[in-house]
C-alpha cells in the first residue's frame, strides 16, 4: 500500500482516487476551496441552487461504466431524468428549432426545416454511432502513451476522418445553416472550433441525438456528491481549505507536498489541478513543459457566467436554450483567431427550475447564462455588467418577454474568477481543445517525464476537456499509478 497525495477535487481527481483506493492505496484529496467538485461546485443562495460549472449529463454509458467498476450503478447515489425537449435553438425571434429526446423527432424537426434532410441525417448519425462505438468503447481509455494506441483495424479504415474536419463533413451534406449550426454544436464541448476540430469527433453527435441529454436531481452537484460518497466508502480521505504551495522532489522523485505551510510526506503525488499551475509548483528543472509550449497550445474558450435568480418563471424557453441569432464565425474568432471580447455574443442559457422544482422556490426561476469568451482577455466587473445587459435585452425580445426587471439577484463567474478558485491558465473554463495536434498521445501526459512518482489527470490531459472524459482520465492516471507501483 502506498501514500498517494491528489491535488484538486474535480471528477478526474474523485474518479482517480476511487480506484486507487480500490486497488488498496491510501489516497488523501487536498482541495485548496471550502467544498469540493472543482469547476462543478455548486452556488445556493436564498433558496436557489445553480450548478457552477457543468450542466449538460451527456454520454450516460460513460457514468454507467464508472459506477460498474465498483460494483455500483448510478441510481445508487442521484437520480437521472432524461430531458423532452433535450434543448431548444433560437435563431431568431420567433424562430427556434428543439431537438427531442428520440432520432426519429428529431429527425421530423430537420424535415419541417429542410425535406430530405432526414435521410442525410440518418448516414451522418450512423457513422457518428460507428464512431463512438471506436472512439469510446475502446480509444478514449488508452493512456495516450504511444501513437500506437491510435492504430486499430478501425481507426485505419477511418484515417480520412482524422484529416478532415467536422465542418467540412456537415457542409457536404447540409446547406441549411440552421442545421449545419445545430449539428456543429455538439463538438463545441471540446473546446474548438468545428472547423479545426477532426470529423471523427463526429461521435459526440450520436452522443447528442443517440443517447440524448439527461438531468441528475439536484442538479450535475449531485454526481460530485455521489463519486465523493464512493470515494470515502473506499477509504478516500479529502481535505478542503487545503492550498498546496508546492511539490516537493528528493533524489528525481516526488515525495511530498507542502500544504498550508505543512510539509506532508507522500509516495506518489497526483495532480488534478491545472497541469500549467502544477509544474509551476515544481522547482524549475522538474518542470517538462516551458511557458513557451503553453503560449502554443490552443486552448478552450473561458467563459462569462451569470447565475440569475428571477421572481417569475419564464416563458418559451427549455431547461437547456442556446442562442445562436448571431454570427458564430465571427465571434469564434474572437475566441480563438483574434482574442476579443465579443461584439455579438452567441450565449448558452440554462433553466434547470424548468426540470427540478427542488432548485428554486415555487413560482420562481433558476437561470444561468454563459457567453463563451477568449481566456486571458481582460476582466472588470463594469464588462461584465455591460454583456448582462447585452445578453438580457436580446432574451426579452427573442423569447417575447420581459425578464430583467424580474431579477432578485445576481452572480458572476469569469475568466479572473477560474484563475482565483481554480488555477486555470489564463482562466480558461475548459482545458485544451480537441485539436488534430492536440488529440490522444499529442496531449500533455499523464506521468512526469521529469519526476519519477509525479502524475496528473483531468481536461489538459487525455482524452481531454468534459465530464465523461474527466472520469476516464481518473481511470486511465490510476492504471499507471498502480502499474508503476507494482513494478
Amino acid at each position: 500500500m502506498k501514500d498517494i497525495a491528489i491535488i484538486g477535487s474535480g471528477f478526474s481527481s474523485l474518479a482517480a482516487a476511487c480506484y486507487l483506493a480500490q486497488a488498496g492505496h491510501s489516497a488523501t484529496i487536498y482541495e485548496k476551496n471550502n467544498t469540493i467538485g472543482g469547476r462543478a461546485r455548486q452556488l445556493k443562495k436564498d433558496g436557489f441552487t445553480f450548478d457552477m460549472g457543468p450542466t449538460w449529463y451527456w454520454m450516460p454509458d460513460v457514468f454507467e461504466r464508472f459506477f460498474n467498476d465498483f460494483g455500483k450503478k448510478p441510481s445508487d447515489f442521484y437520480t437521472l431524468e432524461k430531458l423532452n425537449p433535450a434543448y431548444q435553438v433560437y435563431f431568431g425571434k420567433n424562430d427556434s428549432i428543439t431537438i427531442e429526446d428520440t432520432l426519429d423527432k428529431i429527425c421530423v424537426a430537420f424535415e419541417n426545416e429542410e425535406p430530405g434532410s432526414s435521410v442525410k441525417l440518418r448516414k451522418f448519425m450512423d457513422q457518428a454511432l460507428d464512431n463512438y462505438n471506436i472512439a469510446i468503447k475502446d480509444l478514449v481509455y488508452r493512456p495516450g502513451v504511444s501513437p500506437l494506441e491510435l492504430v486499430t483495424v478501425e481507426t485505419m479504415k477511418k484515417i480520412g476522418q482524422f484529416f478532415s474536419t467536422i465542418s467540412k463533413d456537415v457542409r457536404k451534406e447540409f446547406t441549411n445553416p440552421k442545421l449545419i449550426s445545430i449539428l456543429e454544436f455538439p463538438v463545441l464541448f471540446l473546446g474548438a472550433k468545428p472547423s479545426k476540430t477532426p470529423a471523427f469527433y463526429s461521435f459526440m453527435n450520436y452522443a447528442d441525438f443517440g443517447l440524448g441529454t439527461f438531468h441528475p436531481k439536484s442538479g450535475m452537484y449531485s454526481v460530485i456528491s455521489g463519486i465523493s460518497k464512493l470515494a470515502t466508502n473506499l477509504g478516500v480521505t479529502i481535505k478542503t481549505n487545503q492550498n498546496v504551495e508546492k511539490i516537493n522532489v528528493k533524489d528525481g522523485a516526488a515525495n511530498s507536498i507542502n500544504v498550508n505551510g505543512e510539509e506532508i510526506k507522500a509516495d506518489v503525488v497526483l495532480s488534478g489541478a491545472d497541469y500549467h499551475h502544477t509544474e509551476n509548483l515544481l522547482e524549475q528543472p522538474f518542470r517538462q513543459y516551458s511557458e513557451k509550449y503553453w503560449s502554443e497550445k490552443t486552448f478552450a474558450p473561458s467563459a462569462l457566467l451569470f447565475y440569475v435568480a428571477f421572481n417569475k418563471q419564464l416563458e418559451n424557453v427549455n431547461h437547456h436554450t442556446l442562442f445562436f441569432d448571431v454570427d458564430f464565425e465571427k465571434h469564434s474568432k474572437e475566441i480563438y483567431d483574434e482574442p476579443q471580447w465579443p461584439e455579438e455574443p452567441l450565449f448558452y442559457a440554462s433553466f434547470p427550475s424548468k426540470t427540478d422544482k427542488s432548485v428554486a422556490p415555487k413560482e420562481k426561476e433558476a437561470g444561468i447564462f454563459l457567453i463563451p469568451l477568449a481566456p486571458g482577455i481582460d476582466d472588470i466587473p463594469e464588462i461584465r455588467d455591460e454583456y448582462f445587459d447585452i445578453i438580457m435585452s436580446r432574451f426579452e425580445k427573442i423569447t417575447n418577454q420581459e425578464a430583467k426587471k424580474y431579477v432578485i439577484f445576481k452572480e458572476s463567474f469569469c475568466i479572473n474568477d477560474f484563475t482565483a478558485d481554480y488555477n486555470s491558465y489564463k482562466g480558461n473554463a475548459y482545458g485544451l481543445a480537441n485539436t488534430l495536434l492536440q488529440t490522444a498521445f499529442l496531449r500533455p501526459k499523464l506521468k512526469s517525464g521529469k519526476v519519477k512518482n509525479l502524475f496528473f489527470t483531468g481536461q489538459l490531459t487525455v482524452p481531454g476537456p468534459g465530464v465523461p472524459p474527466a472520469l476516464i482520465s481518473g481511470k486511465l492516471v490510476a492504471g499507471l499509478i498502480d502499474k508503476e507501483i507494482n513494478l
